[in-house]
């Protein structure tokens, strides 16, 4: 039984605020030495209102939120006027694109970085490839690497943790950086014309929801056909095929060959004939995929800096790249991604994104908000405490094309969003460098910018998370 040091009687007093402490109820165990559940005690709660009446700081605080939403008030006026938006390099003169009600940033984020070179090859200021025809492939493939799963786990039970999370957690829209290339590799690009964006594209949580529950029920025919020693190959093609109608009908059917002609800002017209998605691929995207890598900084200290990091049972193309990071210190992240932006070329990277966030203004940095100071409650936590406690992980993924150098030091970054150009500085944002240390997990950078002590980790056996590890969360 638990036991609480308050006594109580037909009377009821008036607590104490000061006594608070004697009022917290303490643990037992009972004969086994397990501790017992301690019940949260009447006194105890009267003893916290009190105490707070009491406060009138608390009061002010409470005034404040309860007419006006807390970010508001928590929000640092000096910090947020301080923050610029020039930068001194900057490399955008586009518009920005949108993502709309759908989880597509990475894509989005990968297209935009693929976009600067086949606009300069095109010769035009707005140019975009289409995000649909991208995350379609994205889909069915995701859907075909899921029943993989399904049969390699078939022998495990379904309740057991790993097969738990892939049935919880299969076929969102986000992914990873080396997903993305993994489509665009396989699959090509088109421009956005060749496959525009449909409502289901744009407002992805119907046609989710109804992919997902087609896989659910084909999890359950593989794992029994498995065990039974049935046509596993039959039933996979039965829900493929499920699939494949289900996202066709929301998507539309993506081309396997367009008629290619454009004009120029220069008034120039060009034409370039009938080019399949792949053929497209080649000609317009001006960057070797395959010499990128994703650099992160996990911050646990079971993980050392230099050592490839990958998830188990993560990726989106079968046979296509493995999801490798290279663990890097936030220093070599930040300058690599610098040296990127003012040699001319755009960074992909991936954050948490909301954490200390305006988002109508558009700024970032790690003191913007002082919540602590509202409630006056101590909320203050390092990086690898909030990953290791489920507070933070990799939330979005956006593009790097401006960074502020001061004596050969980042200040501030400017980012390139996916939400549309009705915020912020017509869409693009921007990032105090001490909102980086805090909340960016990833950047890609070419493989032969690394120093000399990353490199041996581009080929190393790497360090295999569990598919539900932190470093796993997708964009």
């Amino acid at each position: 039984m638990a036991v609480v040091t308050a006594t109580t009687s037909n009377q009821t007093q008036a607590p104490n605020p000061t006594q608070t402490p004697a009022l917290i109820p303490t643990q037992s165990t009972d004969h086994t030495g397990t501790v017992a559940a301690t019940p949260l005690h009447p006194d105890f709660v009267a003893t916290l209102a009190a105490g707070f009446a009491a406060d009138p700081a608390r009061l002010r605080a409470q005034n404040a939120v309860t007419r006006t939403p807390v970010g508001e008030v928590a929000m640092n006026h000096a910090r947020a006027t301080s923050i610029r938006t020039s930068v001194s390099n900057q490399l955008d003169d586009w518009s920005v694109a949108n993502q709309k009600k759908s989880g597509r940033c990475w894509l989005f984020a990968a297209l935009n970085l693929l976009r600067v070179g086949a606009k300069q090859r095109l010769g035009v200021k707005e140019f975009e490839f289409s995000q649909n025809y991208a995350m379609y492939w994205d889909k069915l493939e995701r859907a075909n690497f899921f029943c993989e799963d399904v049969v390699a786990t078939a022998g495990e039970p379904i309740d057991s943790r790993l097969v738990g999370f892939l049935l919880q957690t299969l076929l969102g829209d986000g992914g990873q950086w080396d997903m993305a290339v993994s489509v665009f590799l396989k699959h090509g690009v088109v421009p956005k014309e060749a496959m525009p964006e449909t409502q289901s594209s744009s407002d992805t949580d119907a046609m989710n929801t109804q992919l997902r529950a087609r896989l659910r029920k084909g999890a359950l025919a593989l794992r029994a056909a498995v065990a039974d020693g049935g046509d596993v190959a039959a039933v996979k093609a039965e829900v493929l095929t499920d699939v494949h109608t289900i996202l066709t009908i929301h998507l539309g059917t993506p081309p396997t060959s367009f008629d290619w002609q454009w004009t120029d800002d220069e008034k120039q017209f060009h034409r370039d004939g009938v080019l399949t998605p792949q053929q497209f691929f080649e000609r317009y995207v001006t960057l070797d995929l395959t010499q990128y890598v994703c650099l992160v900084d996990d911050p646990r200290r079971e993980h050392p800096k230099g050592a490839a990091l990958t998830v188990a049972n993560l990726g989106n193309v079968i046979g296509g790249r493995q999801v490798r990071y290279v663990n890097a210190p936030m220093a070599t992240i930040k300058e690599l991604a610098a040296a990127s932006i003012v040699a001319g070329e755009p960074v992909w990277f991936g954050c948490d994104v909301k954490p200390q966030m305006h988002r109508e203004d558009g700024i970032w940095a790690a003191d913007l908000f002082d919540y602590s100071g509202v409630y006056g409650v101590d909320l203050s936590t390092t990086k690898e405490e909030r990953v290791v406690s489920g507070e933070s992980a990799m939330t979005h993924a956006m593009l790097l094309t401006g960074v502020d150098v001061v004596d050969g030091t980042p200040r501030r970054w400017r980012v390139e969003n996916s939400w549309g150009d009705d915020k912020a500085d017509k869409g693009f944002f921007t990032m105090d460098d001490s909102w980086f240390d805090e909340y960016v997990f990833e950047v890609v950078v070419r493989t032969d910018a690394l120093p000399e002590d990353l490199r041996p980790a581009l080929t190393a056996e790497p360090i295999v998370l569990p598919a539900w590890d932190p470093m796993g969360a997708l964009a």
